[in-house]
């Protein structure tokens, strides 16, 4: 036979390819039939990554399965080639990613883009020549897992391949990598894969250690693409059993999945920030509910959503033994108390009232109850920067920027304002409203804390940890460390006290989650002071975040948030989807959707601005006005919240397939809905 002729020759056997194309558009999202020439018969097996030609071009695809026959009746092109025939789309890890586009009204090829690595072609020949080790290892014993009321109940369910399923509240201190680790490891020796999720590379670092044990990778976006790939690729033939990951390795394709991690569950860096938007959270519960996998879900606070998960039965409560709890957790005061306004009438007003310094001079000393010796003293400071926002000083307004209306701060003693938005100088500003040029601190932030401080210290050292400096871990010798939230570093031997201040930035803040989110930040810096150490959280103590904090009892604080919640009709006890662009494509696009019966439209409303392209640079340009955004919410019961999915999706598809109309973003489950 010629050449020519056998490259034109079709495959015998299964000659039709079923090919997901890598295209984004809502219409185009469905798969598509390939012919499959016979040279490329052996190296086309679904889950390959093939090369197709769509609407006249070139484009990447997925080969999901073979089949005998076309229902297409027009005339089919062929495959151009297989680029690897590596089968890097599991079918766990499709049926996964076409849930996770459905749920979150968008495109399966966002969806695998977020899951499978861009494919690095030495890695792959490394990998085949490279071994690895499928022994699990033994069972390991339950260690600091005694400590939990069901803790050894949760392990023995694992070791029988149960999918046993855990709304987990940790005890604070330094155990939960290690127990993250016996879970993974108890999984692991009954055969099954396990995938963990934690929010940041520090966590990753302490889970790495801690899973010594246990054979094990960890992908993170640290790791060069060939690495990345590589273990990704150990992870997908099965010879590691466990993968921990920050949010991308929710998708890790790990052999006979029999547990999915989740730590912290309320970190916003579990929110993917590109279509469709997912969270690791749903994501991975999604993914246990269809493998049929447990699940431990939690950190030291615990969500509305996953006490969602707790009342509709899916998961059930693992906290800690109530004598434990008094063992280990630190001793909370919220200042000013009575006992502190009787003694000094200014604590109300101060910013760091006398009884936050004599905790602080008394830990650094070790003096501190439950303290043996002096320690650091952990400082908590809702904002980095110096002053992070100002406000005229006669008329209290807040300082603007005159070019573009974005907020004013200071980055420096004796620095002059600038904007946060564009970055323009305020060499001789002057307030809008009352004419004064003088201003005054709005918010302060970490450095200006750190000066303060040291004044206050003398001779203490103190150390900053916050933005591009963040510190991952501090010895053991008295010293005052001033971090913004998420940026505290592990003490080695715990700090001898913590003050959380200024409550009201959190807890003031114009959001639904304020309140949670601020009991989520103050437990993580809490968690990390010595059994008994002192806590001072400046905050009105009535507040009931406050007095979760002070009782250490996330789980009826987030009980109380789900009914107030449920009550007001706002998630997690609806979905609520976010239409979010220019008011005329916003208008245009609500219009446009099919809504199922109930649900109802709240808004449009003006969504604020979006600075111009060069926003946060000094080269901002004054013709770049910022954007007027308006956003709709659409909110439906929990019951027909796939309806709504399909329905988004479908005038996305309208939409696409007309090529009109400017972009707007469509968002379900927004981590922000205020």
């Amino acid at each position: 036979m010629a050449k020519g002729a056998k490259d034109q020759a079709v495959s015998e056997r299964l000659p039709v390819a079923r090919v997901a194309v890598d295209i984004s558009l809502a219409h185009l999202d469905r798969p598509f039939d390939y012919l499959v020439p016979a040279a490329l018969a052996e190296a086309a097996v679904p889950g390959c990554r093939v090369r197709v030609r769509f609407a006249g071009q070139l484009v990447d695809g997925y080969l999901l399965e073979r089949t005998q026959a076309s229902e297409h009746q027009g005339r089919l092109a062929r495959l151009e080639r297989v680029i690897s025939p590596e089968p890097v789309l599991t079918p766990e890890i499709f049926d996964l990613a076409r849930a996770v586009a459905d749920r979150y009204a968008g495109t399966l090829a966002d969806v695998l883009r977020l899951a499978i690595p861009p494919r690095h072609a030495t890695a792959e020949r490394e990998i085949l020549a490279t071994g690895g080790s499928k022994h699990a290892g033994s069972r390991p014993a339950a260690g600091p897992w005694v400590r939990y009321s069901a803790g050894e109940a949760f392990l023995a369910g694992l070791a029988d391949r149960r999918p046993v399923r855990a709304a987990w509240s940790a005890l604070p201190g330094s155990h939960w990598p290690a127990e993250i680790a016996i879970a993974a490891g108890t999984t692991a020796a009954a055969g099954r894969g396990v995938v963990i999720v934690v929010p940041d590379a520090r966590d990753l670092e302490l889970l790495d250690a801690a899973l010594s044990g246990v054979s094990h990778v960890c992908l993170s976006a640290d790791l060069g693409p060939a690495e990345r790939y590589r273990r990704w690729l150990a992870a997908r033939r099965g010879l590691v059993p466990v993968v921990a990951g920050t949010r991308a390795a929710m998708f890790a394709p790990v052999t006979d999945l029999g547990l999915v991690v989740l730590w912290d569950d309320g970190d916003d860096l579990h929110a993917e920030p590109r279509a469709p938007y997912p969270n690791a959270r749903e994501v991975l519960a999604l993914r246990a509910h269809q493998a049929g996998a447990a699940a431990l879900i939690g950190g030291f606070a615990r969500t509305a959503e996953l006490t969602q998960l707790v009342a509709a039965g899916w998961a059930r409560p693992l906290t800690g033994r109530p004598e434990v709890l008094r063992q280990v957790a630190p001793l909370v005061r919220a200042a000013p108390d009575e006992t502190e306004l009787a003694r000094d009438a200014a604590a109300m007003t101060a910013r760091l009232p006398s009884m936050a310094l004599r905790a602080a001079r008394s830990a650094l000393a070790g003096e501190a109850r439950g303290a043996l010796a002096g320690g650091p003293v952990l400082v908590q400071v809702p904002r980095r920067g110096y002053l992070a926002a100002i406000a005229c000083d006669r008329c209290r307004a807040q300082a603007r920027c005159a070019t573009c209306s974005g907020p004013l701060e200071v980055v420096g003693a004796r620095e002059i304002p600038d904007c946060r938005w564009c970055g323009a100088m305020a060499t001789d500003w002057t307030c809008a409203r009352c004419g004064s040029g003088r201003v005054r601190a709005l918010v302060t932030g970490a450095a200006r804390t750190a000066e303060e401080l040291g004044r206050a210290f003398p001779g203490v050292p103190v150390r900053t940890s916050g933005g591009q400096h963040v510190l991952a871990t501090v010895t053991a010798e008295p010293a005052l460390v001033i971090a913004t939230p998420g940026a505290e570093p592990v003490a080695s031997e715990g700090y001898a006290a913590a003050l959380l201040l200024d409550g009201w930035a959190l807890l003031g803040r114009p959001s639904l989650r304020a309140a949670e989110e601020t009991l989520r930040r103050w437990m993580n810096a809490a968690a990390l002071v010595r059994p008994a150490g002192p806590v001072v959280v400046l905050a009105e103590a009535s507040l009931p975040a406050v007095q979760a904090l002070i009782r250490w009892d996330p789980v009826n604080f987030s009980e109380r948030e789900l009914a107030e919640r449920a009550e007001l009709g706002f998630p997690p006890a609806v979905r609520m989807a976010s239409i979010t662009g220019a008011s005329d494509a916003v208008a245009d696009f609500v219009g446009s959707v099919g809504l199922p019966d109930h649900a109802e439209v709240l808004g449009p409303v003006p969504a604020g601005t979006v600075p111009g392209r060069n926003a946060g640079h000094h080269h901002q340009q004054p013709d770049e006005p910022p954007e007027p955004q308006e956003r709709a919410l659409i909110r439906i019961s929990r019951r027909e919240g796939l309806a709504l999915a399909r329905a988004l999706h479908a005038a996305q598809a309208t939409r696409s397939a007309r090529k009109g109309g400017a972009a707007v973003r469509v968002q379900l489950d927004p981590a922000e809905v205020a």
